[in-house]
């Protein structure tokens, strides 16, 4: 199908970028970058719809993924395709519309090193990519979005996790009693979940709690930090020292540093 000008189905893909409640009543999403779109792929997430530049030679990359993989197919006039790739400059060889996952609990994974983020009322959406990307790359098994947020499937969010959106569930729930009502469930299961906060007060510091354990670990809002409701469900509320002119770290940037030491102490003998 060729796509020449401004017609209905741009107009749903542009809105796909800018509008949240279209893309939650649509149940899809635009997805832009080789790395992003190829991740996704071969996760196996399904497939809407293909975009390509229509009358333009393309890569072995582009044509593969347009040979193996299901949705409609669309030539969209290059002019137009730019509109839809983000960039000043470049003009994308594919652009992908994914079909948006449900958001269950269930879909994380939970065992006895499991590791789970939880993402307190996040507002930019490139922290929320960014705390996904480093959950990926720790070993976290999944990472939740509480409250009244940025949508973790922005394009500004879908890029900045360049590609961990796709390979770690992330899952959105409405108030903070949704996750701790699953974790009585996994508690009564048998699992002794930990749930632990960060804070720059915090009691402890956290190289010195033991994170080995099934852990839900929060992280605040990047102007309020974690909620009265959070900090009152946390067993444990841990610090992260810091030094020089500095207040505070930036809220990605300390959920980073608490993965990376819950990383650490899972692979000390």
């Amino acid at each position: 199908m060729r796509v020449t000008s401004r017609n209905a189905s741009f107009q749903q893909w542009s809105a796909l970028l800018t509008n949240r409640s279209k893309r939650q009543r649509a149940g899809e999403f635009l997805v832009q970058g080789v790395r992003p779109i190829t991740v996704a792929v071969q996760r196996g997430w399904p497939v809407r719809a293909l975009l390509h530049p229509d009358g333009v030679p393309l890569s072995g990359w582009a044509r593969d993924l347009l040979d193996g993989s299901g949705g409609a197919r669309y030539a969209v006039a290059p002019e137009l395709l730019h509109e839809l790739g983000g960039k000043d400059d470049d003009l994308p060889e594919l652009l992908a519309v994914l079909e948006l996952p449900a958001d269950r609990l269930d879909r994380i994974p939970t065992g006895p090193d499991a590791l789970v983020v939880v993402f307190d009322r996040p507002t930019a959406p490139g922290n929320i990519g960014t705390l996904v990307r480093s959950a990926d790359a720790f070993g976290a098994a999944g990472l939740v979005v509480v409250g009244h947020a940025a949508d973790p499937y922005d394009p500004r969010a879908v890029r900045a996790s360049t590609g961990s959106l796709f390979a770690l569930p992330v899952v959105r729930v409405g108030s903070h009693r949704d996750v701790l009502d699953w974790v009585t469930t996994l508690r009564d299961g048998g699992l002794p979940v930990q749930v632990v906060g960060t804070d720059e007060a915090g009691e402890v510091e956290i190289a010195e709690h033991d994170l080995t354990g099934p852990t839900v670990l929060l992280v605040g809002n990047e102007t309020a930090g974690l909620s009265t409701a959070w900090r009152q469900a946390s067993d444990r509320m841990l610090r992260i020292p810091i030094a020089g002119s500095a207040s505070s770290l930036n809220a990605a940037t300390a959920g980073t540093v608490a993965l990376y030491e819950a990383a650490r102490q899972r692979r000390t003998p």
